[in-house]
């Protein structure tokens, strides 16, 4: 029995071709223009976002504001950017004769989805160092800001406590403070001895949550002492300055976590967009190759 009539018979299988479907060129055409495209599109959207922003009070775009139109403008350029790319990758691919077009069709959407994901690789090796550095900078600036004031006086004071203690000494902290406390609070320490122990005692009653009532009553007793004034006036100013210091703590916690939600929303939205682009370049890559076979 010759070889045709063993292939006919179903004994043998037909060759299969030496050729690879995969059309590298093609791919690699597509998904440089998809990143291209991408940073193109990147660069003009930052443009944008820095234009609808104000670092005036209750001027420009909200903050929520710019999170929807990040998202927006990521499926935008994943959009157009895959779709560019993909339909390049399947018009340029090398046609196949005699398959059938299912398989064709299987063939021009994995082009797609490879032209995207090569793309992505692209744009995220070039790209990743600078884009993080944006987003952490944003960020910490947004957080830097806020806290500042809550935190720029407390450790200045206490550095200053330190600095001008007798030793020059670290152990100048709020624990030997309270390990040396007199049963009275002393006249006779200089203004800036009481200021810098009275800003470390803040600043371990702020970090712990509030500020125990004995460190209360003894800051009431030092500034009467350093004032003159009464007790009772010396207490509702260190009750004053206690609720301060909290309000500017919460005021730096929820700026700190408006800015995780902003850049936890941001990095699901990316992931969106990036979905929607693999899902585009598919397309677009049947698209593509289908009137190549039209027309070639």
């Amino acid at each position: 029995m010759d070889t045709l009539t063993q292939q006919r018979a179903g004994i043998l299988a037909p060759p299969e071709s030496s050729v690879s479907a995969v059309t590298w060129p093609a791919i690699f055409g597509g998904a440089f223009v998809a990143a291209a495209t991408t940073v193109v599109l990147v660069a003009l959207g930052s443009g944008f976002g820095l234009a609808s922003v104000s670092p005036w009070r209750d001027s420009g775009a909200s903050a929520s504001t710019i999170t929807w139109m990040t998202a927006a403008w990521l499926i935008v350029v994943q959009w157009l950017a895959a779709g560019l790319g993909g339909y390049l990758a399947g018009r340029l691919r090398t046609k196949w004769a005699n398959t059938h077009t299912h398989e064709v069709f299987f063939r021009d959407t994995a082009h797609g989805f490879i032209t995207w994901a090569v793309a992505t690789i692209l744009v995220a090796g070039f790209l990743a160092s600078a884009l993080t550095s944006a987003i952490s900078g944003g960020v910490h600036a947004a957080a830097t800001v806020a806290s500042g004031a809550a935190q720029g006086a407390t450790a200045q004071a206490a550095t200053q406590g330190v600095a001008s203690s007798p030793a020059g000494s670290a152990l100048a902290t709020y624990d030997m403070d309270l390990l040396f406390r007199s049963s009275q609070a002393s006249s006779g320490a200089t203004t800036a001895d009481a200021r810098a122990e009275a800003a470390r005692i803040l600043a371990n009653g702020i970090s712990s949550g509030d500020v125990p009532t004995t460190d209360r009553a003894y800051l009431a007793e030092l500034v009467a002492a350093r004032t003159g004034i009464s007790a009772e006036d010396a207490q509702k100013r260190v009750d004053s300055a206690i609720a301060q210091k909290k309000a500017a703590e919460l005021k730096a916690r929820q700026a700190a976590d408006a800015a995780r939600k902003a850049a936890a929303e941001t990095s699901i939205f990316t992931a969106l967009s990036m979905l929607v682009g693999a899902f585009i370049a598919c397309i677009a890559a049947a698209l593509g190759g289908q009137r190549r076979d039209l027309h070639a």
